[in-house]
This record gives structure tokens, C-alpha cells and sequence, in this order.
């Protein structure tokens, strides 16, 4: 589905109003980079439907919102959460910048977790991350006190995965869709789990440690 081109007399219906955070892309037909970034923006918009609404303006048929953008260069993306702007980022730029600037202010699932939330909980002894990729993974580095439960096994060791003693199960795998995926299917079976968002790459670019196997 293409991402809508947004005129100025539906800014304000379409940006301000709306309750999803908006990421606006300002273009122009001339503007090579702009195009270069068009299939990038289609990706994201793809991965985070539901979550994040993303709109084009193009200056040239809407010179007023370029205006008020002070728009010197193209593209232009500026991130709208609940009517304001919450960040912005001017040029042609990977997926991965991209999502870094839209991540923080996404909805979030209720059993979704941040790694410095993670590294919180294990720390004060309420949470213990589970490791679901595969043996030799784990073997090389994991979250200091992980247990390791791969993520085709998980359906049928969920004993391991019941916080028998109040510490909530939390999944990780290297990025953060398989873990996410996978804590549905056990909350699904009446399994409380929570996934970090991320996974291992999330937390390491955070910074915090890792243990070796």
C-alpha cells in the first residue's frame, strides 16, 4: 500500500488529531535522494503497521508546511507524537536510523520489555531472561543469568517458563520478532511470559553485559 500524500488542509486531521505517532516525509519529485528513501519508507511503514502512520508532503505543492518546517534540505522525516514534534532527521538515512528515531515512542504490548527494564528486574531478582536461539549461541554469550530454552522446544518445556518463584520468564532472541512471536504462541497456551524488545542486539547496543558461556 503506497504511503499517503497529505496536502495542507489535511495536516491537521491527518498529523495533529491523530493518535498514532505520524512520521512525515517531506519531498519533492526533483529530489533524487527523496526517491532513493521512498522504498526504505515503504519497509517501515509495512513492519510497523498499526503502530506508526507515515505520510508524505510534497514542498513544492504545499509551500506553507515547508515553510513551517524551515525546510532547507530534502528529505526531510519529522516524527509527530501526539500532535508534537518529538524528533527529526534531515537527509537520506538507512532503515535502521529510521527505526532507532521511531522505536522509543511506539506503542508498546503489556508484556514487552526494554533492555535497561530487563536489566532492572534481574538485578533486583524479579525477572529471569531465557535464551531461545540455538546452543551454540548461548555457548558464545548470553544475559548474565539466562536460562537457555530454544525456541523449538519452548511449547513443550513450559514448566521451565512458569514463574513458580515470582520471577517473570523473559524471551530473547537475536533481534526481537521471534521472541515476540513466540511469547504469543505461550500466552496463547496460559503461559505468562515477557520478550525483550531488540533481543540480544537491543541489549548489547545498549551497553550492558553479557556473559560468556
Amino acid at each position: 500500500m503506497p504511503i499517503p500524500l497529505v496536502a495542507e488542509q489535511d495536516f491537521e486531521r491527518e498529523v495533529l488529531r491523530n493518535e498514532t505517532p505520524v512520521l512525515v516525509d517531506l519531498y519533492a519529485d526533483w529530489c533524487q535522494p527523496c526517491k532513493a528513501l521512498e522504498p526504505i519508507l515503504d519497509q517501515v511503514a509495512a513492519e510497523l503497521a498499526g503502530k506508526l502512520k507515515i505520510i508524505r508532503i510534497d514542498i513544492e505543492q504545499s509551500p506553507g508546511l515547508a515553510q513551517a518546517f524551515r525546510v532547507q534540505s530534502i528529505p526531510m522525516m519529522v516524527l509527530f507524537v501526539g500532535g508534537r514534534p518529538a524528533d527529526q532527521v534531515v537527509g537520506l538515512v538507512d532503515k535502521n536510523r529510521i527505526l532507532a528515531m521511531v522505536e522509543p515512542h511506539l506503542p508498546r504490548q503489556a508484556n514487552e520489555l526494554a533492555a535497561p527494564e530487563l536489566a532492572q528486574l534481574v538485578t533486583q531478582g524479579r525477572a529471569v531472561p531465557v535464551d531461545i536461539r540455538d546452543a551454540g549461541s548461548f555457548a558464545r554469550y548470553h544475559i548474565p543469568g539466562a536460562i537457555h530454552v530454544p525456541a523449538e522446544e519452548a511449547l513443550t518445556r513450559t514448566p521451565d517458563l512458569i514463574p513458580s518463584d515470582g520471577r517473570i520468564r523473559v524471551l530473547y532472541a537475536r533481534g526481537g520478532d521471534e521472541a515476540k512471536e513466540l511469547s504469543e504462541k505461550l500466552l496463547a497456551a496460559g503461559v505468562q511470559v515477557g520478550f525483550l524488545a531488540g533481543g540480544f542486539l537491543g541489549w548489547e547496543a545498549e551497553g550492558l553485559e553479557v556473559e560468556r558461556g
